[in-house]
């Protein structure tokens, strides 16, 4: 099992105003800031990344906010939906929440047997709680406002929009082992036993839809989970032999990545478990301190000066 595909490890996301995003998530879904650094290859931007107590994998959305960006349009060669499991009895208190905070919701729905609810955060980027077939065991971080038992477990599926799922559907099946569950018109659910949660891909075939613009309010790219490095490198040589072309190993300080563009147009990273995000804060430190990778560390006070101002 763990020379496989572990179902998905993080999302990132683009946001606009840092502030808004952060108050959105920590407050309004009641998310823990797992870390607060900059986004490797533009220092003056903030990453936030936000999940359960300790980040664990198929919790974690990060953001890049870009203050002033342009809103991206959802289309297809794009992640379009992220959905995040909730227990039952949840949305009462959800729906009562998102009119206390002037959240734009749609009323619950149903597909592939489980009811959900979708909604937007403060950039458009549109999200869904959905109440799981089985429930879901893993402990969620609670706030003074969100309890545990209405809290977000950490994510349900994410859905892929696409002109043709059968090129996705090939990598997601013959690279990463998902298997094919249920079909519902033109949406096709894929899954992964290799883990209990996080464990679902929804293609999405619209092949007359334009293709997406990646800003604000979209998703950036898709991570999916492996062990290790050792599982990390098999998975670089098999999708090096599909032709399709792959970055070398990057060091992302709390994991490390690999990134590839799928068939379909979506930005895909594999990343690991190790060494995960105590690896600079400790456990009840998490997302207090602005932590930089080594090589910013030197321009610490002119990053500080450039970075918006969250308090």
């Amino acid at each position: 099992m763990e020379t496989r595909i572990l179902g998905l490890h993080h999302m990132t996301a683009i946001a606009g105003m840092a502030k808004k995003n952060l108050d959105f998530y920590t407050k309004v879904l009641g998310l823990r800031l797992l870390k607060k650094t900059v986004n490797f290859d533009d220092p003056g931007t903030y990453h936030f990344y936000y999940g359960d107590e300790t980040g664990s994998a198929g919790t974690i959305l990060t953001f890049f906010p870009w203050e002033g960006i342009r809103q991206g349009r959802k289309g297809t060669g794009m992640a379009t939906e992220i959905g995040y499991a909730v227990p039952e009895g949840s949305f009462d208190f959800w729906l009562k929440r998102f009119e206390q905070y002037n959240v734009i919701y749609n009323k619950p729905s149903e597909k592939f047997g489980e009811k959900y609810l979708t909604f937007l955060d403060p950039d458009g980027l549109k999200l869904e709680l959905v109440i799981p077939k089985t429930d879901d065991l893993r402990k969620p971080w609670e706030t003074s406002e969100v309890k545990a038992d209405v809290a977000l477990r950490g994510f349900h599926n994410i859905t892929l929009t696409l002109k043709d799922v059968k090129p996705t559907a090939e990598i997601m099946t013959e690279i990463f082992g998902y298997k094919l569950l249920e079909q519902s018109g033109n949406r096709y659910r894929y899954a992964t036993d290799a883990v209990e949660s996080a464990n679902l891909i929804d293609l999405v075939e619209l092949p007359n839809e334009d293709r997406g613009n990646g800003a604000g309010g979209t998703v950036h790219h898709v991570a999916f989970r492996v062990k290790d490095e050792d599982t990390l490198m098999k998975f670089h040589d098999k999708i090096a032999s599909r032709g399709l072309n792959i970055t070398n190993k990057i060091d992302r300080n709390y994991f490390y990545s690999l990134y590839f563009r799928e068939p379909g147009g979506v930005l895909f990273e594999i990343a690991t478990d190790n060494p995960g995000f105590m690896v600079d804060e400790k456990l009840e430190e998490l997302g207090t301190n602005l932590m930089l990778p080594p090589q910013y560390e030197p321009r610490r006070s002119e990053i500080e000066n450039v970075l918006p101002k969250l308090n």
